[in-house]
């Protein structure tokens, strides 16, 4: 598998994910606007006993990654995503972004181009863009003492881009699965705004899906 890198590593979904993906022996590179923020990072992930991380400015952990996870918040997009345009060319790149405009109730920004991943991808044209993660509870991740036992949606326009988002699935103990093209990522970021809704409604922190039959 390859080295993967987490712009906005820092963050609560991003550093929860480089936690997974090291404890299972990914190398992972966590990005952070500021260098010291990623260093502390990693620190913290040495004293939860995780190890092949690294720290790095956002840029730097883009360029050395060779599969790129955006953890950022949407309105982050047009000032971080330019200056990664250049290190992401031809690499895949999976954005996990919910669009969101306030978080209770949930409420969906949705984009002129349809959905953040579809925003993504004409801000970083050369990548190969897939949309995945969106309903993994970023709090059940940090809890390495509990196993990941539901599915993510992914989808794409690239049928190998959208497989490395699968494996990286598998190696946070999820199941992931096809569900089309980038065009549906909208489908996938209104999900999770549901998903959102039901922890408030129910007063729960990490509801999760699975789809059963398949």
């Amino acid at each position: 598998m390859a080295r993967v890198a987490i712009v906005g590593g820092t963050g609560q979904e991003g550093f929860g994910l480089g936690l997974r993906w090291a404890r299972a022996g990914l190398g992972v590179v966590l990005g952070s606007r500021v260098r010291e923020r990623a260093e502390e990072a990693v620190q913290r992930a040495r004293q939860l006993g995780v190890g092949y991380v690294s720290g790095a400015t956002n840029r730097e952990a883009a360029d050395a990654g060779e599969v790129v996870v955006l953890a950022i918040p949407f309105h982050a997009h047009p000032q971080i995503l330019p200056e990664l345009r250049e290190v992401v060319r031809g690499k895949v790149v999976v954005d996990t972004t919910v669009p969101l405009r306030r978080l209770n109730p949930p409420e969906l920004v949705v984009p002129p181009e349809g959905s953040s991943a579809q925003r993504v991808q004409s801000l970083l044209p050369e990548a190969q863009v897939v949309a995945a993660f969106h309903t993994v509870s970023a709090r059940k991740l940090h809890r390495l003492d509990v196993q990941l036992d539901e599915d993510t949606l992914v989808c794409g326009d690239d049928p190998e881009a959208k497989e490395r988002a699968v494996e990286l699935a598998r190696a946070l103990g999820l199941r992931g699965l096809d569900a089309g093209r980038l065009d549906q990522a909208a489908t996938l970021e209104r999900l999770a705004a549901l998903v959102i809704g039901l922890n408030h409604r129910y007063r729960r922190t990490a509801v999760g899906i699975r789809f059963v039959g398949l």
